[in-house]
């Protein structure tokens, strides 16, 4: 059957293609039993002569479904999200769910919710990845769609559940490491994100609890490599150089790895570098970056777990869930020696 370019197939010309009527494609389509094989198959070919694309809108319609779950990410640029969608996709791929992702920046017009394309699309969950600031809008969507946070704490969401990694627990290990190296003046390249605080306030206890509160040091970045290549720089630079560095996500410390490969500061010779995150960043050989593993893959597993058993019983209690985390060692971390050893004790000075 010849159609004008451009026009989309449907129903009505796939019961015409198959010779059938467009009840019996209606029962194909729901997959009904009652159909007999010959006639399925009729329409099957029918609809891959005419690429015939089922209408979501009517599927939703008569089922109340529209098996599609949103994803808003706070940075679609942050490899960190790799693992933690991963994860999503091997629980919802199971139960015929897709997923549609969305960044804050690219996804709502000016002066709209980030959350309102979603709600326009009438999926049935959603998924709250990363430090995005909850609104009006997103309050009252999580309390008549099923949502779950992922991988962010501190998150106020009254009707969303959470699975996060436990940020504290992850910078204490980070510092734990160093401080076991042998390391007393550790800084910090923290992040304004809540994640971010969660970290920096876990590194200034744990130095403190091992009488190294007077080494505290934190030069706030925003989360990109240049901005720790930058922080780090103020560090070699300003006269008393840190022998160890613990920052807040992978990207940064990839920009201090520049940052004292410029200023020819070896690593871990002269001075120990642990990450956080375990993107692939970490494992790119010349790199070989120490850091803290969020167990993200995990977290977006029980994410989706739980969004599937609150979709089933929408007035279940809320959840929390924090996954301990884990540290993995590569080269970028040394034992501390003379050489990196050698700024002077911390005298007056003021820590951000």
């Amino acid at each position: 059957m010849q159609r004008g370019t451009g026009k989309r197939a449907t129903i009505e010309d796939v019961a015409q293609e198959a010779g059938v009527s467009r009840a019996l494609v209606s029962l194909v389509l729901r997959g009904s039993p009652k159909v007999s094989e010959q006639k399925r198959e009729a329409v099957a070919k029918a609809m891959a002569a005419l690429d015939y694309r089922p209408s979501n809108a009517a599927r939703s319609l008569a089922s109340g479904r529209t098996g599609v779950v949103g994803v808003l990410l706070d940075d679609l640029a942050n490899p960190w999200f790799v693992e933690l969608l991963d994860g999503l996709r091997s629980v919802f791929l199971d139960k015929d769910l897709r997923m549609v992702l969305g960044d804050p920046r690219y996804l709502a017009r000016p002066g709209e919710s980030p959350v309102s394309p979603f709600m326009d699309l009438r999926v049935d969950g959603l998924v709250i990845a990363g430090d995005i600031p909850p609104d009006d809008d997103l309050t009252r969507a999580s309390t008549h769609t099923p949502t779950v946070v992922a991988g962010i704490r501190g998150f106020d969401l009254p009707a969303a559940d959470l699975v996060a990694n436990d940020d504290v627990a992850g910078a204490r290990i980070a510092v734990e490491h160093l401080i076991d190296l042998g390391h007393r003046d550790i800084a910090h390249l923290g992040a304004p994100t809540r994640s971010g605080a969660l970290r920096a306030g876990s590194y200034r206890d744990t130095m403190s609890r091992n009488g190294l509160q007077d080494y505290v040091r934190v030069e706030q970045t925003d989360m990109t490599e240049k901005s720790g290549f930058e922080a780090m720089g103020r560090l070699i630079d300003g006269g008393r150089p840190p022998t160890a560095v613990f920052a807040a996500n992978d990207i940064v410390a990839v920009g201090a790895l520049s940052a004292a490969a410029e200023r020819s500061v070896s690593v871990p010779a002269q001075l120990s570098l642990v990450g956080y995150d375990n993107t692939y960043l970490g494992q790119i050989r010349h790199l070989s970056l120490t850091t803290v593993d969020p167990v993200s893959r995990d977290v977006g597993i029980r994410a989706a777990e739980l969004l599937l058993q609150r979709m089933a019983e929408p007035l279940s209690p809320q959840r929390s869930e924090v996954l301990p985390p884990r540290l993995v060692v590569r080269g970028s971390t040394a034992a501390v020696t003379r050489d990196s050893g050698r700024s002077a004790e911390p005298g007056n000075r003021s820590a951000q």
